[in-house]
């Protein structure tokens, strides 16, 4: 049975999360763009710092995954979502995004790397729909802190409006 839940100062359970499953990106985005650890300690304070609400998902009192949910603006963002990849393919995953989505009264956007199409698969099958190429790089500046390259390299979905 999967719970969602709210993390707390939590790092060090998120952390390993994140970093396992992004293991997945090695070899499949760009290698300027790849670094290791994935995410480090300092880069994820900041995100919690700058806003992101970290979600967790638990089997029997176990953290398996995570997403975040961070307010920019007038839309919400999805962060960093992870999955340890032992668990990846039964549920959590959309369990995390369902209740995500249920926080949220405004438009959803996630950015990911136009590469990992299992990520964008994902995001699709849940209702999320591919914003115009020649709106990508605005949305990416205008809601991300991201670098240039990662702004070439990446695509943003939309979700559906909120019910």
């Amino acid at each position: 049975m999967i719970t969602i839940r709210r993390c707390g100062d939590e790092l060090a359970a998120i952390l390993p999360i994140v970093n396992a499953a992004a293991e997945a990106y090695r070899g499949v985005i760009p290698p300027d763009c790849w670094h290791d650890p994935y995410m480090a300690l300092a880069e994820l304070r900041q995100e919690i710092a700058e806003g992101v609400e970290f979600w967790g998902a638990e089997i029997a009192g176990t953290l398996v995954g995570v997403m975040g949910l961070q307010p920019m603006r007038e839309v919400d963002l999805i962060r960093h979502a992870y999955v340890l990849p032992s668990h990846q393919r039964h549920g959590i995953g959309a369990a995390l995004i369902q209740h995500l989505r249920g926080q949220s009264t405004r438009r959803i956007l996630v950015g990911t790397w136009a590469a990992a199409s299992w990520a964008i698969d994902f995001y699709r099958r849940h209702g999320f729909e591919l914003v115009p190429a020649e709106d990508k790089a605005r949305l990416l500046r205008t809601y991300w802190s991201v670098p240039a390259r990662q702004i070439e390299t990446s695509v943003v979905l939309c979700g559906p409006a909120p019910a």
